[in-house]
This record gives C-alpha cells, structure tokens and sequence, in this order.
C-alpha cells in the first residue's frame, strides 16, 4: 500500500451526510490494512473546521450535501486540504454535476454503488496521482469532450496548402519546398501565412504539431 507521511498509511477524510453511509465508509477504511479514516462528517462545512487531527490525503467528497454542496466547494477543500486529492463519490451522474466537480478541482469522480475493494482502490489510484472514475462517469467525460473539441480542420487547408505543410513537417525548407512544389517561395510565404490564419497558430512549429494533432499530415 502506498505509504503516507510517516504513518505508511493512507488518510482518508469522508464528507458524506447520510449516516448509514458515512459509517460505513469508516468501518471499511478503517477495517482494511494500509488505510485510516481521519474523520467522517457530514457537511463540508465541518470538513473545513475542523482543525484537530490528522490531515487527509484523500477526501471522499459526496456531491448533494447539505448547505454548500460538494460540487462548488471542491476549491474550498483544495485550500483547506492542499496536500489531498478531492474525489468526488456519489449516487448521481449528472452531466453538469460531474463537470462542474471536475472544473473546480476534484480529481475522480466514483459512484456510490462501486464494490469496496474497487472503491478502495480507487482512493488509493487517487492519492498517486491518478484520476479514478467509474466507468458510467468516464464514458460522459469522453461524449462530453467530444461535443467541445472540434474536428481537425481538414477542410479548411487548400490541397496545395496541406501539400506545403507535410513537407514543412518532414523539415524542408521554404525554398526546397518551393522547388518541390513548383512554385515561387513568395507564394510559399503567401500559403504559409494562410496556414497560420486557418490553424490559428503564429510559428511553424506549432502548424505542423497541430497539423499532426489534427490528422492534416
């Protein structure tokens, strides 16, 4: 197990309001081997008092709590708790939830209904730098991207431009390219500055790193 300060074990702070629950979670940390619950509270208010004990190294952070939810108040766990990874752990999977979570510093997000020794793994994933996620929450974090993220702009480059930039991208020079081409190296600086506009980029390095990005080359 990973090791923690000088303790060799992972400390684990549980803000979760359902009473069942939260002892539950305790019982399970504290039951497992390389692994302590600090404290389980039920609001993030009291996670943010509380100035006693030990400081956690993960948090277990449920989203529908009472008063501040945990949702918006990652940040305020973050400075509270700047050495703990924020994971956030609850039984919705909300679009706008999970992104707001994420946004405002958590670094996983798990589903109540994940098995204990999965969800156990999973904090310890959290704590060496990983971002655990259940796999219903992973696969809305992936359609989400893909509505933000717009396709290469295959399109957008003329033949000869995208012609132009595969050479600049297997290091040819403007005039070798030019010669390759069969056209002036002014109209090379002519397409070259309309490659920087359509990708807007500002050097041919970064043309070529995102046309290779984008599949152009």
């Amino acid at each position: 197990m990973t090791a923690s300060g000088d303790t060799g074990t992972l400390r684990v702070l549980v803000v979760e309001d359902d009473r069942r629950l939260r002892d539950g979670l305790r019982s399970l940390i504290d039951g497992t081997p390389g692994y302590r619950c600090v404290e389980a509270v039920a609001s993030l208010e009291e996670a943010l008092r509380r100035h006693a004990g030990e400081a956690p190294d993960v948090v277990l952070l449920d989203i529908h709590l009472p008063g501040v939810w945990g949702s918006s108040g990652v940040g305020g766990i973050r400075e509270r708790y700047p050495g703990a990874a924020p994971v956030m752990l609850t039984a919705f999977d909300d679009d706008e939830l999970v992104f707001e979570s994420l946004c405002n510093g958590a670094v996983g997000y798990i589903l109540k209904k994940t098995a204990p020794a999965k969800l156990l793994e999973q904090i310890a994933e959290a704590h060496t730098g990983g971002a655990p996620m259940s796999p219903e929450i992973a696969r809305k974090v992936v359609a989400r991207l893909r509505r933000f993220v717009a396709p290469p702009p295959r399109a957008a480059l003329a033949p000869q431009e995208t012609r132009l930039l595969e050479l600049l991208a297997r290091g040819r020079s403007y005039q070798a390219a030019a010669n390759e081409l069969g056209i002036t190296i002014n109209t090379v600086r002519n397409y070259v500055r309309n490659i920087y506009e359509k990708l807007e980029v500002h050097s041919k390095a970064e043309a070529v790193s995102k046309g290779l990005r984008g599949g152009l080359v």
